[in-house]
């Protein structure tokens, strides 16, 4: 045997799980992966980051993509696909690291708590899209506003002024703005009475309140999660339905972008989006957060989604595949958000200085955009549907990843699949109604920028293990078995010592961004940051701590057995006998090597 076995340690060895299935087809692969760049709080919680940035902008991400992103994603599809097991498993590459796949599985939970606001949002106006007065046009909206309040919308502009705050004031002149709301974005706000603003700080002195409306959308939301793994848990079901909502939903953008185009400003929009600024640059922070979405929310999803893979999959031309459908899905959304951002542009009264409020531009704002085109109802349910649909494509893609690794590791599970599987997505469930009250429907953004911090940290750990601790030297021996061909090693030199640089600025970004939204946030966000993003990390060197006391000898010995792949090879009976004879052959070749460097 060329190879450690888990006999030789004591632990129960790996069970390979033999009806995981496969991919029906190679590119269900890439349409899984295109999925997660729909996880569209990209384009809410990075407001500061991306409203500044056009495609000009952009540019620093194609950088991050050739030294950072595609060998990344190289080595994510290099584990799940060699081992053919989840992010738990795959860790059978240094089991003393295995934390790791705890900690992404936490770290997806966690995401999945608080995403089902962006299924239940766009539920909120389909289903009222089917009225004969949407409640936030301008006529709808008589039925639930209060005409007389003092508040403003587009729809019923005055000539009154409201002094801006006195630090943007100076002794010898006032500046006044008129601040205009957005109906839709009241609309949403209407099923909450705590909640006149959508800012995570301006909660922090009112009580909680739990709106029944979002109880009810949340249950809708997980009801259609559950019929869809009722219906397509096998992974060849699962792979074509990945394969038929991603190209659903990027069917109904493009139709929707296309309609979009005649709205006033539009074309302003786009003009702005395409043409080159020095401002732009400003936009650098936002591809860090785009480059981190490539990977899933949770961090380990490429890892198990490249596991349905056949053995010899060319991983790296898929993985510049991946990263160039990701970034055309975000400029696709990008030109979206600039052509409806500068539709409220154009519906400013110039006699004086006004500001529209428009929030949450892609899910709440636009709905009033919307309401103003002919057709409004159907095109209000064609647009929504669209993010539904990607937000269902995230939701589901992030619980198979879950599950498949929680069978790949615990074999006592395999047998009860379907109990394990509806009683997770009942879990989230009852968990996710947290995020039905005031204060938790405004504090998903800081939970999703927290996830900058701890995904830095889990990429720096996996570059330590798969290219100091497993070595480079092994790492580069299997991925050219695997794949067939040379990986050169200027792409390794670029693994080991330039993408770390990259992580440990985006590590600093992510350490500054979370303590300056943390700093206007309630207390009830950090202790939910801290529980859901920052102590599962502790998970990593406590699981090495206690594989350590599971082994025996010394501290030294026991660590270095513990760091060691273990049961570490391919599943396939006929792959895993020609890596048994390439390892020998190459271990051979090496020894002999050495031999002879010390004869000489």
């Amino acid at each position: 045997m060329v190879y450690e076995t888990s006999y030789g340690t004591g632990q129960k060895p790996f069970s390979p799980d033999q009806n995981r299935g496969k991919w029906e087809k190679p590119t269900d692969y890439l349409f899984a992966c295109f999925g997660l760049a729909l996880k569209l709080d990209l384009f809410t919680a990075s407001y500061w980051f991306f409203f500044d940035m056009g495609i000009f902008g952009m540019l620093p991400y194609f950088v991050y993509m050739v030294i950072y992103l595609v060998p990344i994603l190289v080595i994510h599809s290099f584990m799940g696909q060699f081992s053919s097991s989840g992010f738990i498993s795959a860790f059978r590459l240094s089991p003393f690291f295995k934390g790791m796949g705890y900690v992404s599985g936490f770290l997806t939970l966690s995401m999945l708590i608080y995403y089902g606001i962006f299924a239940a949002v766009p539920l909120v106006f389909i289903i009222n899209s089917l009225r004969p007065t949407m409640p936030w046009s301008c006529e709808g909206m008589n039925s639930w506003h209060n005409q007389s309040s003092d508040r403003s919308t587009i729809c019923n502009v005055t000539d009154g002024k409201e002094s801006l705050d006195s630090e943007y004031s100076d002794l010898n002149e006032t500046f006044y703005i008129k601040i205009l709301d957005v109906p839709s974005v009241m609309y949403f706000q209407s099923h909450f009475e705590k909640m006149e603003y959508l800012d995570s700080y301006s909660l922090s002195d009112q009580g909680y309140e739990l709106s029944w409306h979002f109880v009810g959308y949340f249950v809708l939301v997980w009801g259609l999660i559950a019929l869809i793994f009722y219906k397509f848990s096998e992974t060849a079901k699962f792979g074509k339905l990945s394969r038929y909502m991603v190209l659903g939903t990027l069917g109904l953008l493009l139709v929707c972008l296309v309609r979009f185009l005649f709205l006033p400003g539009a074309i302003n929009g786009l003009l702005r989006y395409v043409t080159p600024h020095r401002q732009d640059l400003g936009g650098i922070g936002s591809t860090f957060i785009m480059v981190l979405n490539a990977f899933g929310a949770g961090w380990g999803s490429v890892m198990t989604l490249s596991s349905f893979n056949k053995f010899q999959t060319n991983i790296m031309a898929y993985s510049w595949i991946i990263s160039f459908g990701q970034v055309f899905i975000y400029i696709l959304f990008g030109m979206v958000t600039f052509m409806l951002e500068h539709y409220f542009e154009e519906v400013k009264v110039a006699t004086y200085d006004t500001h529209v409020m428009s929030h949450w531009m892609l899910y709440l704002s636009s709905a009033s955009v919307l309401a103003s085109m002919e057709w409004a109802n159907l095109w209000t349910f064609i647009y929504y549907t669209m993010l539904l649909m990607a937000s269902l494509t995230v939701m589901t893609t992030q619980i198979f990843t879950i599950l498949q690794s929680l069978f790949d590791e615990f074999e006592q599970l395999r047998a009860r699949k379907q109990e394990v599987t509806f009683g997770l997505i009942g879990g989230l469930a009852l968990c996710s109604f947290l995020f039905c009250t005031n204060h938790g429907i405004t504090c998903f953004s800081a939970l999703s920028l927290d996830s900058i911090f701890s995904h830095s940290v889990l990429h720096l750990l996996l570059l330590l293990v798969v290219l100091w601790i497993y070595g480079r030297v092994r790492f580069q021996r299997d991925i050219e078995f695997m794949l067939g061909q040379p990986f050169a090693s200027w792409k390794v030199f670029i693994l080991r010592f330039i993408s770390p640089i990259i992580l440990c600025f985006t590590l600093l970004m992510g350490i500054f961004v979370a303590s300056f939204e943390h700093s206007y946030s309630s207390v009830l966000v950090l202790v939910l940051a801290l529980f859901l993003l920052g102590l599962p990390l502790l998970a990593i060197p406590g699981y090495g701590l206690y594989y350590l006391y599971q082994s025996s000898g010394t501290f030294c010995e026991r660590f270095k057995r513990t760091c060691r792949p273990t049961d570490w090879y391919p599943v396939d009976t006929e792959d895993r006998q020609r890596y048994e004879e390439f390892v020998g052959n190459s271990e051979m070749t090496h020894q002999l090597f050495e031999v002879t460097e010390e004869v000489n």
